[in-house]
């Protein structure tokens, strides 16, 4: 499984999965439809499918432009909300990429209540990753546009639960901003110092560390620390993290 990152607008992600055993590919979020169709052909490899994280604009606008390009793709997501969606998945729901792609679907409502995490294995390399969209940034987590702090907390609780070598693959490159905040909530925090110097020296941070890193650094994946309960002056985990959630959306 080779997954590469392009950028699209000024800081978000989109995907090129590929599946070197069959060539065969997927694309995530496909924003800028005519860039990452060139990739397409630049990697000599055959679409076969698209996935859509969640309907916003930033992620899902270049999906009519993309399915016109590429014919017969099997585009999924979680709601028909994103354009050209022809798959509707739910919790649990499986499919693979070329031979040796393993997909299985998350569900995650929050930022919106279409958000869908895919979980891809590769079990013959022994390589896992997910694309998290809006809801997990590394060191960070979306806004609750569409839903409330107990469902981010469910859903990043549910992302923690993956193995923990899986890659995390975003939706934004806000690895900067969100690491400065949570050396505000934790700044003794010797993983959040080490993550913040890699974004200050790398414009590329995504796929480059794991569900593992994220619980050492994560401030919305540590809600029980004593950093974060002082921070909030709360300790019910739902309102802990409302309160970071305010926090950073005051930032």
């Amino acid at each position: 499984m080779k997954v590469i990152p392009y950028q699209a607008r000024s800081d978000n992600w989109m995907y090129l999965v590929i599946d070197e055993t069959s060539n065969q590919a997927a694309v995530v979020d496909p924003y800028d439809a005519p860039k990452i169709s060139k990739a397409v052909k630049d990697n000599g490899v055959e679409v076969t499918t698209l996935l859509t994280t969640h309907h916003h604009d930033d992620h899902s606008g270049g999906n009519t432009k993309f399915l016109s390009l590429h014919s017969g793709l099997r585009a999924y997501g979680g709601s028909k909300q994103a354009p050209g969606t022809n798959t509707i998945v739910k919790e649990g729901d499986t499919f693979k990429i070329g031979q040796d792609i393993d997909v299985k679907c998350l569900h995650t409502p929050c930022h919106t209540q279409d958000s869908i995490c895919f979980f891809l294995e590769d079990k013959k390399a022994n390589q896992r990753g997910v694309f998290t969209g809006d809801t997990l940034f590394l060191a960070g987590c979306g806004r609750f546009f569409e839903g409330t702090p107990e469902e981010m907390h469910t859903a990043l609780t549910h992302l923690g639960k993956l193995p923990d070598d899986t890659l995390v693959f975003n939706g934004h490159e806000y690895t900067r901003g969100s690491a400065k905040f949570g050396l505000t909530v934790e700044p003794d925090n010797e993983a959040l110092k080490g993550l913040l110097k890699k974004a200050e020296s790398d414009s590329c941070t995504t796929g480059k560390s794991t569900i593992g890193d994220e619980k050492s650094w994560n401030v919305f994946m540590r809600l029980g620390t004593q950093e974060a309960k002082k921070a909030t002056g709360e300790s019910d985990p739902v309102k802990v993290m409302k309160k970071l959630r305010d926090l950073k959306n005051a930032m």
